[in-house]
């Protein structure tokens, strides 16, 4: 039981890290209680912006996010589950949504 409580707990914790890394950032949104290792955000913006950054993030195959929908708003999502995640897996997970949320977001400046 200690050991599965241990588990439990790093995921939680890394999740809220990856809660606080997206709080820094005003382009993004937090869409629902951070609960267990389970993370819910999306850019600000449309829901189109959104599934792009989604299909950029999951095309590129470094890392894997989960597409979700309510009432109308899409967003993604953050599943925190293998026992060998660890802060620099989150550290690279945020780096790479930044990251291709830029270019998303660039591409869709006037001009561009």
């Amino acid at each position: 039981v200690e050991n599965l409580q241990k588990h439990i707990r790093k995921q939680i914790g890394l999740a809220h890290e990856f809660e606080k890394l997206l709080l820094s950032d005003e382009r993004f949104k937090i869409i629902h209680e951070v609960l267990m290792g389970l993370v819910c955000f999306r850019l600000k913006g449309s829901n189109e912006l959104n599934e792009t950054l989604l299909k950029r993030i999951n095309g590129n195959g470094k890392i894997h996010l989960v597409p979700s929908k309510i009432r109308d708003m899409y967003f993604l999502r953050l599943a925190i589950c293998s026992k060998f995640t660890e802060s620099e897996d989150i550290q690279f997970s945020w780096q790479e949504v930044q990251s291709l949320a830029n270019d998303v977001l660039a591409e869709g400046r006037p001009g561009n």
